[in-house]
């Protein structure tokens, strides 16, 4: 068997992170396999479709590094991939249906469909859906109808007694009761747009999709799907509904839960290769005791009988965890390309200055050893880094001052740590660490005593990267400026 698979979303929105998980995994099996992915565009839903929306899917794939075989920018033996451009094969295919006797002419306006519904809510009994009306016309009436140019919908005949049933292959097999499915639901509408599940199936067929890798809440569509198969004589394709991903709160993942499009990551500075990874391991494992995993890693280990069945957690701790180690793989230089629109958005180089010049971009390339371990995000870098490019506002006198240590006690250690301060520069760091260690037992004063003033006058927080890498890239005349600006705040 060719291995087939596809992505098909509507595009009514942006990417988010659901739908990544679906492509992601459809992209996997394929090339586990040695077989096709292919993008495929639902936009039946014209109402709520835009252009913009197709292009962020593009840029999504792209970005993520995720690649198709064929689609609609790419062509293929089965184009076009877009089913707006597909309306008379769809029509074509409804019009068979009916003259197999698995379809059939409705002719309900929507007075008759209005006054049905109301009558079922009136009736508290429950029973919702078409009450097959037309289903029952004869093949003389439905003529005479269509004669008189009265408006028509193609309705499906959902078998009305047994089950359909069908395996998949990670839940196993799985039985629905015809009475349970929609009941015969619109195929081809009166404006002669077909609905998602006639298009839907015709597509996968044309196509020759063998496996349909969709997430768990398509579990209701698929007995609707396989009845559709089975009217046409087609044999449906394999199918494998992935494990739901949920939010902390053991509800499906929305908004409400932070589920952002993948625009809103890539913006807060997350890295394609950390979301990939993340993402490739909700509701499937690998190999036991790993957590990194390249893509091409993953391209090589996928299988359908590494999934889950239990739903996953989507869980932001545990991506921010993924993010920080992908950008401590990164090396520097690369480092640097991505921080530079977050550092040109924050100002970093000056007002108004987009780019750095040349010392500034090598001091940001020398921050990188320093900011490095503490990043979780590429956007967190310009605001650890900013005390190297200017001035920092000096905080109050008490931001300088060590607990159990007095302010007159705090500036004289500040000053006699400031006649070092040349020696701290040019040693190697293990001895210019031992020097401020000695200085400080010398002076009576705790390691920390010291080190807490010349930290906060040189970077102008208590928190900051290495301290002796920091006096490093700052330079001597610049750190004897901030330790003279804090001992200015110190004699208040």
């Amino acid at each position: 068997m060719d291995i087939r698979v596809r992505y098909a979303p509507s595009p009514t929105g942006l990417q988010h992170i659901g739908g990544v998980r679906t492509a992601l995994f459809n992209y996997l099996f394929a090339r586990a396999q040695g077989g096709s992915f292919i993008i495929r565009l639902e936009d039946t839903d014209r109402s709520r479709f835009a252009q913009e929306y197709v292009q962020n899917l593009f840029d999504t794939l792209n970005w993520l590094g995720i690649s198709w075989d064929e689609g609609p920018d790419k062509g293929g033996a089965f184009a076009p991939y877009v089913q707006s451009e597909r309306f008379e094969l769809y029509r074509k295919h409804a019009l068979e249906l009916v003259s197999k006797g698995g379809a059939y002419y409705c002719f309900c306006d929507e007075e008759r469909l209005s006054a049905m519904r109301k009558a079922q809510d009136d009736s508290k009994t429950g029973v919702t859906g078409y009450d097959r009306h037309c289903r029952s016309l004869s093949e003389d009436q439905t003529k005479a109808y269509l004669a008189e140019g009265r408006p028509y919908v193609i309705r499906l005949k959902i078998p009305l007694d047994e089950v359909t049933s069908f395996t998949d292959k990670l839940l196993g097999p799985i039985e629905w009761k015809n009475s349970d499915v929609n009941p015969d639901p619109v195929l081809l509408k009166s404006d002669g747009f077909p609905t998602y599940h006639l298009a839907n199936v015709v597509d996968d067929h044309y196509m020759k999709i063998s496996h349909v890798m969709r997430a768990q809440e398509w579990i209701p569509s698929t007995p609707l799907h396989v009845i559709m198969y089975n009217a046409f004589g087609w044999e449906h394709p394999e199918y494998c509904h992935l494990p739901m991903v949920m939010g902390q709160d053991g509800h499906k993942l929305s908004k409400r839960h932070g589920d952002t499009s993948v625009n809103e990551f890539r913006d807060s500075g997350y890295l394609p290769d950390a979301l990939l990874n993340y993402v490739g391991m909700l509701g499937a494992s690998y190999q036991d005791g790993r957590d990194i995993y390249s893509l091409k890693d993953m391209e090589g280990l996928f299988s359908i009988d590494k999934l889950n069945k239990a739903p996953a957690v989507f869980d932001y701790k545990k991506l921010e965890w993924f993010n920080g180690q992908y950008i401590r793989q990164r090396a520097d230089a690369e480092l640097v390309q991505l921080i530079l629109p977050f550092a040109s958005h924050a100002n970093l180089f000056g007002p108004a200055q987009a780019e750095p010049d040349a010392a500034q971009l090598d001091l940001l390339l020398k921050s990188m050893t320093l900011i490095k371990e503490r990043i979780s995000f590429i956007k967190d870098a310009p605001p650890i880094a900013a005390y190297l490019f200017s001035d920092p506002v000096m905080p109050a006198a008490q931001e300088f001052i060590p607990k159990k240590l007095e302010q007159a006690r705090t500036r004289e250690l500040l000053s006699l740590v400031s006649e070092i301060l040349p020696d701290l520069i040019s040693l190697p760091e293990e001895e210019a660490e031992a020097l401020i260690r000695s200085k400080a037992e010398a002076w009576g004063a705790k390691m920390g005593d010291v080190m807490m003033p010349l930290r906060v006058a040189l970077t102008g927080s208590k928190v900051s990267p290495p301290l002796l890498g920091s006096l490093r890239l700052l330079g001597l005349e610049t750190a004897r400026r901030r330790v003279g600006m804090a001992l200015a705040v110190l004699r208040t």
